[in-house]
C-alpha cells in the first residue's frame, strides 16, 4: 500500500549544514519570519480603513484602530529578527552585481523604508484613541508597500532559487516509498 505522508524529513536537523542566524541547510531562518510582519501591516492598514470610515468616533472606530495599533506593533517587533536574518541571506549569499543581488536590494530597501514608516505610524498613534488621517495614510502605504517588497523577496526564491537547499538528491519529489534525508542520496 502506497504511503500518503512524509512528514520525518521535512522536519530534521540532522545532516543539514548550521548556518548561523541564516538558519540550517533547506531550512532557513528569514523565510517564515516574513509572514509575520506582511500579515501584520497589510491587516492593520485594512483595520485602520475600517476605523476611519466609522467615522462617528463609535466603539467600532476605536477598536479597529486599536487593534491596528497592537498588530502594527507586534509586526515591528517581529521585523527586528527578520531583518537581521535576511541581512545574513544578503552578506553571505548574495553575488555582488548578479540580478538576484539587484532584486535583493530592491527588497532590502523596501523593506527598511516599510519598518521606517512603521516606526513613525506607531509615534504618531502614541496617546491616541481614534485614528488621524497621517496614522491611517502611514498604515495604508506600509501595507502597499510591504507587499510590493514581499513580491521581490519571493521573487529571489521563485524566479532565482536564491538560498535554496535541497536534501542534496535532486530532485527530491522521485517516485520512492523510501523518504529522502539530508545528506541521503
Amino acid at each position: 500500500m502506497a504511503r500518503l505522508f512524509s512528514i520525518k524529513p521535512a522536519l530534521t536537523l540532522k545532516g543539514r549544514k548550521f548556518k548561523g542566524i541564516r538558519g540550517f541547510a533547506g531550512k532557513p531562518t528569514h523565510p517564515p519570519l516574513t509572514d509575520i510582519p506582511v500579515a501584520a501591516y497589510i491587516m492593520a492598514a485594512t483595520f485602520d480603513l475600517i476605523a476611519m470610515f466609522a467615522t462617528d468616533g463609535s466603539e467600532t472606530a476605536h477598536n479597529f484602530f486599536i487593534a491596528a495599533t497592537y498588530v502594527l506593533a507586534f509586526g515591528g517587533a517581529v521585523s527586528v529578527p527578520t531583518a537581521l536574518t535576511g541581512f545574513g541571506d544578503w552578506l553571505k549569499s548574495t553575488q555582488k552585481h548578479t540580478q538576484a543581488w539587484r532584486t535583493a536590494n530592491v527588497h532590502v530597501a523596501a523593506m527598511l523604508t516599510v519598518t521606517a514608516l512603521v516606526a513613525v505610524d506607531l509615534v504618531i498613534r502614541w496617546g491616541e484613541d481614534l485614528p488621524s488621517t497621517g496614522a491611517v495614510a502611514l498604515s495604508v502605504i506600509a501595507g502597499a508597500l510591504v507587499s510590493i517588497g514581499a513580491t521581490y523577496g519571493g521573487s529571489l526564491v521563485y524566479d532565482y532559487g536564491f538560498n535554496i537547499e535541497t536534501s542534496g538528491d535532486h530532485p527530491v519529489w522521485h517516485e520512492s516509498e523510501t523518504d529522502v534525508y539530508p545528506g541521503d542520496h
